[in-house]
């Protein structure tokens, strides 16, 4: 079943960047206007973070969402073919921070959110790093997609370590310097054991696993974003958190992660996964207010 799947999308790749946006924009027709995909789910979302916008500009804002969101897997399917030349042009970042880091015999830690178009940068970024760059991933159920995905996301020399299984595949890159790379915006498993950080505004458990492997490991910890320039072209902004994670104090990591996810946000607020369910659980001060984070100091909105 893999090869016939894998010869499907890899025909499909090979259609120029033109046609295979006239097939997006068909997409966007039927599950926006038709199906209504997650709809509810976005303009909630939209709706908790940005109050203040009237709801023409919300459904102006969900609308390019939906068109970011499926250029986002048609893009994946082009990715499966397209050039490291052609991949290096339509993605532009500045590596040199993460080199740098690991010049000076450090272990990085990126941490970023759920930013179109972070397949791109994935492949971008793995074809300049000196050090190994590896990538938490969860594993798609279907094992033909699965497979489909980890041999385009590994072309350009990314190392996968499966979400589900983290601490045996992560074991042989822990012995040696590397970059691992993280979305941080995830929801927990158990709000009872997460960081609770303002998110927009409300108080939203964010997993803690992340700064718990940077503190382990002492690794230097940077934020990045993901902006689109234009259909098919993006920028990535890197930002030095810290060079030793176990200097700063317990949730800072994932305080000021949150902030800086969220000023990316405001400047491209359609550039966002919305069709997840971002606040799914609710604060209670007598269970989570010893897991709060960055009020107790007054973070900066």
């Amino acid at each position: 079943m893999y090869y016939i799947v894998y010869s499907f999308f890899f025909l499909l790749s090979l259609l120029p960047w033109r046609a295979l946006y006239i097939i997006s924009d068909f997409i966007y027709l039927i599950l926006y206007y038709i199906i209504g995909y997650r709809k509810e789910v976005v303009m909630k979302n939209l709706t908790i973070a940005f109050p203040e916008k009237t709801e023409k500009e919300k459904v102006q804002i969900a609308k390019q969402f939906y068109h970011n969101f499926i250029d986002n897997f048609i893009e994946v399917i082009k990715l499966i073919s397209a050039s490291k030349s052609s991949i290096q042009k339509r993605f532009k970042a500045d590596y040199s921070i993460l080199n740098e880091l690991y010049e000076q015999g450090l272990n990085t830690q990126v941490h970023l959110g759920h930013f179109f178009n972070w397949e791109y940068a994935n492949l971008s970024f793995a074809t300049y790093m000196k050090a190994p760059f590896v990538i938490v991933y969860m594993p798609i159920s279907n094992k033909a997609i699965d497979k489909v995905f980890y041999k385009m996301r590994t072309r350009m020399g990314s190392k996968l370590v499966a979400a589900t299984n983290f601490r045996n595949e992560f074991m042989p890159f822990a012995k040696d310097r590397f970059v691992l790379v993280l979305v941080g915006d995830q929801n927990p498993g158990n709000p009872e054991n997460a960081y609770w950080v303002d998110f927009f505004g409300k108080k939203t458990p964010i997993v803690k696993g992340p700064e718990r492997g940077a503190r382990l490991n002492r690794s230097a910890v940077v934020m990045i974003s993901i902006h689109k320039i234009k259909r098919g072209y993006y920028e990535s902004k890197a930002e030095l958190l810290t060079t030793n994670a176990r200097e700063l104090p317990d949730g800072e990591i994932t305080e000021k992660m949150i902030r800086f996810i969220e000023r990316s946000i405001r400047q491209s607020p359609s550039n966002y996964l919305w069709s997840h369910r971002r606040w799914k659980f609710e604060y209670d001060e007598a269970k989570h207010k010893h897991l709060l984070v960055g009020n107790k100091k007054g973070s900066v909105h």
